[in-house]
């Protein structure tokens, strides 16, 4: 125990720990919690305040306070997660902590149940995976420009059997217009050089990525995407030590990964950049269209991009 720590009793490793006891399964910001412990703590945080010296960034209000405690929370973060295994943290800026007694198996079939449930009874705090879809799709337009389309599993022939499908085909395709804003003289010119006038994406989309099911998904991934030019994973939460794992398997087969944040779209976060596949493998892609209806439209309206030299929003789902 350290003497920042021992001081009237504001132990911050163990109040961390008890207030994400209290609300288990709930995630929370070190910002958040921090100011939970400001509140419900004042005596023990004006102690602190008191017997602060520091000079560069003193403690002389409430913010700077929140500011410290915040910082130092952050700072004990391993040795919370030795002492308390039930803590964990997800992956992203910033960091969620959050306390579960149940295993990683467990969680991804706990969020995968609650993605199945149909809208009248899914409480409205939790997302399902297709919420994730339209959001993945904002995102997508706001900050890299590129034109989307959701999958929908629906309209699959469904003649690979039980779960055959989720290895075939992506839950959201996009594409990227190169040529958007340029002279219809250089938009010509291009193709009569046969140059590139598009790029195509295409993506896995999960709730939850944590040593359960990371290399599952990551390889449903390669299986379902990688016949685009660029190939990710996204999910909503990422478990802070399933990272590494992706980076290693990334460097080995290309496939990007993407932090959605649900609240903030535009926020969201490349975390892993795919590597580009120079040409799009079109035999994989006949494959997918020739098993799911909305990838064939999506074909079409990518044809339709290259002979008319235009692409309209109002045919893409963003």
């Amino acid at each position: 125990m350290t003497q920042e720590e021992t001081y009237a009793g504001l132990k911050l490793t163990q109040k961390t720990y008890d207030f994400l006891k209290q609300h288990s399964d709930n995630k929370y910001t070190a910002n958040e919690i921090a100011a939970w412990i400001f509140k419900n703590y004042p005596k023990e945080c004006l102690e602190k305040q008191n017997r602060s010296t520091a000079q560069i960034m003193p403690l002389n209000n409430d913010n700077a306070i929140v500011k410290q405690i915040t910082a130092e929370i952050a700072a004990k973060r391993p040795r919370l997660q030795n002492q308390h295994p039930q803590i964990k943290t997800t992956e992203g800026r910033p960091k969620k902590y959050y306390y579960t007694e149940q295993s990683d198996a467990v969680e991804i079939i706990k969020a995968e149940e609650n993605s199945f449930k149909s809208e009248e009874t899914q409480n409205e705090n939790q997302l399902s995976e297709k919420d994730l879809y339209p959001i993945l799709s904002e995102y997508l337009w706001s900050e890299l420009e590129i034109y989307s389309k959701i999958i929908n599993e629906k309209c699959s022939k469904n003649s690979r059997g039980p779960n055959g499908n989720k290895w075939l085909y992506p839950d959201v395709v996009g594409m990227q217009d190169l040529t958007q804003g340029w002279l219809r003289e250089v938009k010509d010119c291009v193709k009569v050089y046969s140059d590139k006038e598009t790029k195509l994406w295409s993506f896995e989309v999960k709730i939850l990525l944590n040593r359960s099911n990371v290399r599952e998904s990551f390889f449903q991934t390669v299986s379902n995407s990688s016949w685009a030019n660029f190939s990710y994973l996204v999910a909503s939460e990422i478990e802070e030590k399933t990272l590494s794992e992706l980076r290693m398997l990334s460097s080995l087969h290309g496939i990007g990964l993407i932090k959605l944040d649900i609240e903030i779209p535009s926020e969201s976060q490349i975390l892993i950049p795919a590597k580009e596949r120079s040409d799009v493998d079109w035999s994989s892609a006949n494959r997918i269209a020739d098993e799911n209806s909305d990838f064939l439209e999506y074909i079409k309206l990518i044809k339709q991009a290259y002979q008319t030299g235009e692409v309209r929003r109002k045919d893409w789902d963003h």
